[in-house]
C-alpha cells in the first residue's frame, strides 16, 4: 500500500464526518457513533495498532470528554443559577443600557468578554459560557452557538494563561536539540521561544482586528430580517475601533510580558475602552439593528433553554451589581486558579480522578481536576450566588434538574467523539510502522504542495484542532512536523511553527466537539452541522489571511538563527 493510500485513509474519519455532519446533515449524536467505529477500524486493520492500546486510547478520550462534561455542567448550572436568582432580567437590561444594538452586545459579550474568559481558562470554556449568557440576553440560540464558536479565534493561542503556547509548542518541540543548535548559532531557547510568542501575537493581530465585524456581518446575513451583509457593515466604525481596542495591547502584551496574558490584557483594555464608548454612542449608528420578533424566528434558531428564559420573566430581579457579581468572581477565581501557584497547586491536588498508563499502555493517562477545571471554579461560584441572591431552595433544585437534563444530550455524542479524537492521535504507536495518522494527513499535505507549504502551514495546525479540538494538542502533535517542515524548505523555523499555533487557534471554530459542548449549553444539540457550516466562513478568513502574511513574510526575508 502506497503512503499516499495511507495518508487518504487517514483523512477517511473526517471526510466521513464532514459528509455525515455537513452532507447529510446528520446530528452528531447519529454521525460520531459511526465515524468512531470506522476510525477504531482503520487504527486496528490498517495502522495495525494494538487493540489494547485502542480501548486505552478510547478510555483515555472518555476521561477527557468527562472533563468537558464537567465545563459544561458548570456553564449551564451558572446560567440556570443566575436565571432562578432574577439576576438573567437584570443583566439583559444592562446591555440594553449600553446599547439596544444587538450587534454592539455581540463585541462586548463575545468578543471582549468571551476573550478575557478565553485567556483565563480556555479549552472551550467562552462558548461555555458566552452562548448561554447570549441567549440569556434574548440572542437566538443558534446565534448564540455562532459567536461563542468565532470568538475561539484570536485569543486562544494564549488561553488559558499562555497554555497553548506554554505546555503546547515547548512540548511539541524537541526542545533539548533545538537549544544545542541555537546555542551553537549564538542564540538560545529563550530567545526562539519568545520570537514564537510575539510572531504569533502579531500574526493574530493583523487578523483578528476584523473578527468583531465580521461577527456582525454573520449576525445580521444569518439571523436578520433581511438576511443582510450590509446591516452587518454598517457598524464597520465601531467593530474595527472595538478590534483595536483588543488586538493592540493584546499584540503589545506578547511583545512585552510574554504568552500568558495577551489575551487577559487585550480584553481587560479593550472592555475599559469601548464598553463607555458604547455607553456614549460613539461609533454607532443611529439606527439600531435587531432580530426579527422572537415569534418570527423558525424553529432552527431555537434550543430549549432559550425558549425556557422567556418562562421566568415575572421573576423579581436582582440588583445591577448582585448580577454580575457573580461573572466577577468567575473571573477573579479563574485568573487566581492559573496564575497563583499555591491556589493551582491546591486546587490540583485534592478532587482529582486520575489514571496513569491506562491498560498499561505507556503515555496513555487520563486525569479529571474537579476543583481546577473551570467546570469546578463555576460550582464554586454557583454556591456563592445561592448565598449572595438569597435564593430558595426550590430555585437552586430547579436550576440543578434543568442543567442535569441538558448535560444528558452532550454526553451521548462526546462518548463517542473525544475517544475517537484519542484513537487518532495514539495511532503512532503501531505494528505497521507508520506515522500516527494526523501526521500522515500533515505529510500528505505538506508533500502534496511542495514550496509554497507555508501559504497552508496554517491549515495544518486547523486540521490538528479540528480533530483534537484544543489548540495545545495539536501544537503537541504538529509544532516538530512544522519545525521540520521549515528545515526542509529552507524557511524560518520559527514562522511555521508560529504558523502551526495561529492555525490551530482558527481551527477551534470548527472542532466537532467544540460546537458540541456549545450547543450543549443551549439546548441546541442536534444540528452542529448547521453551526460548522457558518463557521467555516470566518475559519477560512483566518486561514487565508494568515497563509498571505506567511508568503509575504517569506518574501521579506524573515529568519531565525536556524534558518
Amino acid at each position: 500500500m502506497t503512503q499516499t493510500l495511507f495518508s487518504l485513509l487517514a483523512f477517511f474519519p473526517l471526510i466521513l464526518a464532514a459528509a455525515l455532519l455537513l452532507g447529510f446533515n446528520w446530528p452528531a449524536r447519529r454521525a460520531m457513533p459511526v465515524v468512531f467505529t470506522v476510525t477504531a477500524g482503520i487504527a486496528v486493520l490498517v495502522w495495525e495498532v494494538p487493540i489494547n492500546r485502542v480501548v486505552a486510547s478510547a478510555l483515555q478520550g472518555l476521561i477527557l470528554a468527562g472533563s468537558i462534561l464537567w465545563i459544561i455542567f458548570g456553564a449551564i448550572l451558572l446560567l440556570n443559577t443566575l436565571k432562578h436568582s432574577g439576576a438573567i432580567t437584570t443583566i439583559r437590561r444592562s446591555f440594553s443600557n449600553i446599547s439596544p444594538d444587538r450587534r454592539v452586545q455581540m463585541i462586548i459579550v463575545a468578543w471582549l468578554f468571551g476573550c478575557f474568559i478565553e485567556g483565563a481558562s480556555g479549552f472551550g470554556t467562552p462558548a461555555a459560557v458566552v452562548a448561554p449568557l447570549l441567549v440569556a440576553l434574548g440572542f437566538p440560540a443558534m446565534a448564540a452557538v455562532m459567536a461563542g464558536m468565532m470568538v475561539q479565534s484570536t485569543p486562544v493561542s494564549f488561553g488559558a494563561v499562555g497554555t497553548p503556547i506554554v505546555v503546547g509548542v515547548t512540548g511539541g518541540l524537541d526542545k533539548a536539540g533545538i537549544s544545542d543548535r541555537l546555542i551553537a548559532e549564538g542564540a538560545s531557547w529563550e530567545f526562539f521561544y519568545r520570537l514564537i510568542t510575539l510572531e504569533v501575537a502579531l500574526i493574530h493581530a493583523v487578523v483578528g482586528v476584523l473578527m468583531p465585524l465580521l461577527m456582525c456581518v454573520m449576525l445580521t446575513r444569518f439571523f436578520g430580517r433581511n438576511q443582510s451583509w450590509l446591516e452587518g457593515l454598517s457598524i464597520a466604525p465601531f467593530a474595527l475601533f472595538a478590534g483595536l481596542a483588543f488586538v493592540v495591547p493584546y499584540a503589545l502584551a506578547g511583545v512585552w510580558l510574554g504568552p500568558e496574558f495577551p489575551a487577559l490584557v487585550g480584553a481587560l483594555v479593550g472592555l475599559a475602552i469601548v464598553v463607555p464608548a458604547a455607553r456614549s454612542g460613539f461609533l454607532i449608528p443611529k439606527r439600531y439593528w435587531d432580530f426579527p420578533a422572537a415569534s418570527d424566528w423558525p424553529p432552527t434558531w431555537l434550543g430549549s433553554i432559550a425558549i425556557k428564559l422567556d418562562n421566568l420573566a415575572a421573576k423579581t430581579p436582582v440588583s445591577i451589581g448582585l448580577a454580575w457579581l457573580p461573572y466577577a468572581l468567575l473571573a477573579v477565581l479563574l485568573v487566581l486558579s492559573r496564575v497563583d501557584v499555591e491556589i493551582k497547586a491546591f486546587l490540583n491536588q485534592y478532587l482529582v480522578l486520575d489514571w496513569a498508563d491506562i491498560l498499561g499502555e505507556h503515555a496513555i493517562s487520563g486525569n479529571i481536576p474537579f476543583l481546577y477545571l473551570p467546570g469546578g471554579i463555576m460550582i464554586l461560584v454557583v454556591l456563592a450566588t445561592y448565598f449572595l441572591h438569597r435564593m430558595k431552595f426550590t430555585e437552586f433544585k430547579a436550576a440543578v434538574k434543568e442543567s442535569s437534563y441538558t448535560l444528558l444530550g452532550a454526553g451521548f455524542v462526546l462518548v463517542f467523539t473525544v475517544p475517537m479524537v484519542r484513537i487518532l492521535i495514539n495511532s503512532g504507536v503501531n505494528l505497521a510502522d507508520l506515522p500516527s495518522m494526523p501526521q500522515a494527513m500533515a505529510q500528505f499535505v505538506a508533500s502534496s504542495v511542495g514550496d509554497i507549504y507555508p501559504l497552508f502551514a496554517p491549515a495544518v495546525g486547523a486540521l490538528g484542532a479540528f480533530i483534537a479540538g484544543s489548540n495545545t494538542v495539536s501544537n503537541l502533535m504538529l509544532a516538530q512536523f512544522q519545525f521540520d517542515t521549515a528545515q526542509l524548505i529552507g524557511v524560518s523555523s520559527a514562522l511555521l511553527v508560529s504558523l502551526q499555533a495561529v492555525g490551530a487557534a482558527a481551527g477551534n471554530m470548527v472542532a466537532i466537539h467544540n460546537v458540541v459542548a456549545a450547543s450543549a449549553t443551549v439546548g441546541l444539540l442536534g444540528r452542529e452541522g448547521q453551526t460548522i457550516r457558518m463557521t467555516i466562513v470566518p475559519t477560512a478568513y483566518y486561514l487565508t489571511a494568515t497563509g498571505v502574511i506567511a508568503v509575504i513574510a517569506i518574501s521579506m526575508g524573515i529568519t531565525d538563527p536556524l534558518s
